[in-house]
């Protein structure tokens, strides 16, 4: 390449140091973690400065690392596409899920590269070794992609998908509630219990791990073939939170890269458990095990071997040089600090809550606990429909979102790109509205 990633780093004024991955992240924040202030980080993200961007659960700017990672890899497909991507497709792609494995705290083999969560929910879902009979519980607050893959799947093998509510009121919502709803809804053939970390609607941070304990009092009493299997749809969590896989307890992990984690867009992953993978089985064919494509090519039938997270990720030809970049995503995260990621996004999603609690006619649907809430916070102006609200935030240079489900709500999506000014702006801003 005529372009080195050193290169490309100096040349934007930020030295490059390696880190285990193999990724390149600036080096002030490898030497310190706080290379200036939280200032400093929004710097590397190209947002327009006179936008306050709380969109984060949308979709990310990428950062500069990112970026660059991006383009590098862009320059040299675009000059020469055959040879690159020959020379650095199993290397750079192992790399994305040594990177994505690091972070989660498992190993590579246990994780799969999707385009997004709808991808990796999609895929584990309507391949999973279910038998007509066996039952799927969910809850009534999940969000149409898990319904609609779990319907899916029930149609595909004669399973039956229940749906139960978590709460009464959101703002009420307790841990014990939570989990004493969803383990009293279990039956002798529930199989699996498909959730989700953080509600995209109302903002709302399931106790996964609670949940997971309860679920193998339950598993101690059951056969291996009649235990229950639990999924998290990640994804509002994913880059937030600072818990590793097993510290959660779930089978099933599945997330897009490109919200809070600022990957790139396009990209995702799905976890898998030992009890996961057994009870999975790829439905797009994969070239990222080579024992599949050999099998084939061998007239073998089936491949060796169990299943995998190389067999999951489906193959076809991607956006390569955006799942090439997934190590910048993950580098710089962890260079952060996983624990000061997730510390400032509560502190800032804390100050939000209280400065939209002290507005009239405001009323914040969000928990205000911050172990029973995330990034998200979630509010209903009286008397105003939530797209009208929205459209007013934006009409102020606010991006705020409203919840695609039958009953919305407005959302504002604090992170680590922004400031405690902002929050301020935000609130100034509503009063106006109110």
């Amino acid at each position: 390449m005529s372009l080195s990633r050193r290169a490309i780093l100096k040349a934007s004024g930020v030295a490059a140091v390696t880190v285990a991955s193999g990724a390149r992240v600036p080096e002030a924040v490898a030497q310190g973690g706080d290379p200036g202030s939280w200032e400093w980080l929004r710097g590397l993200f190209d947002l327009s400065p006179d936008t306050v961007h709380m969109s984060s659960m949308l979709l990310a700017s990428h950062p500069r690392p990112v970026r660059e990672a991006i383009e590098e890899h862009r320059r040299a497909l675009d000059a020469d596409p055959v040879r690159y991507l020959a020379r650095n497709d199993n290397r750079l792609t192992a790399a994305a899920r040594q990177a994505a494995g690091e972070y989660l705290g498992i190993h590579s083999s246990h994780v799969a590269l999707t385009d997004s969560t709808t991808m990796g929910v999609g895929l584990v879902y309507t391949g999973l070794k279910l038998r007509p009979g066996d039952d799927v519980l969910t809850t009534t607050e999940d969000y149409y992609v898990t319904h609609e893959s779990l319907r899916l799947a029930a149609e595909r093998t004669g399973a039956a998908v229940r749906k139960i509510p978590l709460f009464e009121r959101v703002e009420e919502a307790s841990e014990d509630e939570i989990v004493t709803r969803i383990v009293e809804a279990v039956r002798p053939r529930t199989r699996l219990v498909a959730l989700t970390w953080v509600h995209s609607n109302t903002g709302l941070k399931l106790p996964v791990a609670a949940v997971a304990a309860a679920l193998r009092e339950v598993n101690a009493e059951r056969d291996e073939e009649d235990q229950v299997l639990l999924g998290l749809d990640a994804v509002h969590g994913f880059g937030v939170e600072d818990a590793r896989f097993a510290e959660l307890g779930c089978d099933f992990f599945m997330a897009g890269c490109h919200k809070w984690l600022f990957g790139p867009r396009g990209t995702g992953i799905a976890a898998l458990s030992d009890r996961g993978l057994a009870l999975a089985r790829p439905s797009i064919p994969s070239f990222t095990d080579d024992a599949v494509f050999s099998a084939w090519l061998q007239e073998d039938g089936a491949p060796p071997g169990g299943n995998s997270g190389p067999r999951m990720t489906p193959g076809g030809f991607k956006p390569f040089e955006h799942i090439w970049a997934l190590p910048e995503a993950f580098a710089l995260h962890s260079q952060i600090g996983r624990e000061r990621v997730a510390e400032r996004t509560h502190v800032l999603a804390g100050a939000l809550k209280d400065a939209l609690s002290g507005l009239p006619n405001v009323a914040v649907r969000t928990p205000r606990d911050a172990s029973l809430s995330a990034g998200i916070v979630s509010f209903d102006v009286e008397g105003a429909h939530p797209e009208a609200v929205v459209s007013s935030l934006r009409s102020r240079n606010i991006i705020a979102s409203a919840a695609p489900y039958a009953v919305q709500h407005v959302r504002l999506t604090p992170s680590i790109r922004n400031s405690e000014g902002e929050i301020e702006r935000v609130a100034a801003a509503l009063r106006e509205i109110v």
